[in-house]
């Protein structure tokens, strides 16, 4: 993995809120392998485009994928610019004064140009990527795609170099007469997200038994 600074253009250098600028890749790794969904960012047609969607990392290579068919991956494989984000809500920041109400959170902001994945193996472990990140377990357990589904999927790799990563994970940041004033309360309520019970399709057989690798899954903490 490279040891490239998170921060080598002007694009990519936090300026708002700098204190809150994290500039170690390690937590730029954390906070994407936490994370299910970015937004993907692009201008297509002269209008700026935002588009929810899964991912997957290996290494410093964010991989995306969609169908061939769709405008916004094309327009991507043909070297339009991208931004993807990914955001890890913590907790809201219940502050003195509405000013201050904030929340604590880990952000994640690439930009680049996605290159468009031909070779077959590369292309695989994309794929493979994403479905891990979304659902451990489910490559090795499901069916694999076929030659058709892949000739249908446009696998792009987005390099992690030009990144910016943000982290708030503090108590309210209130004036001193708010503070000295005593009146309200202020602090922070964390937001803990967890998985629930598997629920099973209703077309399995009705003896079928939860796979190891959901149920492991089950019940854990998200992010």
């Amino acid at each position: 993995m490279t040891t490239q600074p998170l921060s080598p253009t002007p694009r990519s250098t936090v300026r708002r809120g700098r204190r809150r600028s994290v500039t170690d890749r390690e937590t730029l790794y954390s906070i994407l392998d936490a994370g299910l969904v970015c937004q993907l960012s692009l201008v297509l047609d002269g209008s700026p485009v935002v588009l929810p969607t899964c991912y997957g990392r290996v290494g410093d290579t964010l991989y995306l994928h969609g169908s061939t068919g769709a405008a916004s991956l094309r327009a991507l494989a043909e070297g339009a610019r991208a931004c993807v984000a990914v955001t890890l809500l913590d907790g809201v920041v219940y502050a003195r004064s509405v000013f201050h109400h904030s929340v604590n959170y880990r952000s994640a902001v690439i930009h680049g140009t996605p290159t468009l994945v031909d070779d077959p193996v590369t292309k695989l472990a994309g794929l493979r990527a994403v479905t891990e990140r979304l659902a451990p377990g489910s490559w090795d357990h499901a069916r694999p795609p076929t030659q058709r589904e892949l000739a249908a999927t446009a696998v792009l790799a987005l390099d992690l170099a030009e990144a910016a990563v943000k982290v708030r994970a503090a108590p309210p940041g209130d004036d001193e007469e708010d503070v000295a004033d005593g009146t309200r309360w202020a602090g922070v309520l964390p937001l803990d997200q967890r998985w629930g019970e598997p629920e099973p399709c209703p077309l399995l057989p009705g003896d079928s038994d939860v796979p190891d690798h959901v149920r492991r899954r089950a019940g854990q903490a998200l992010g």
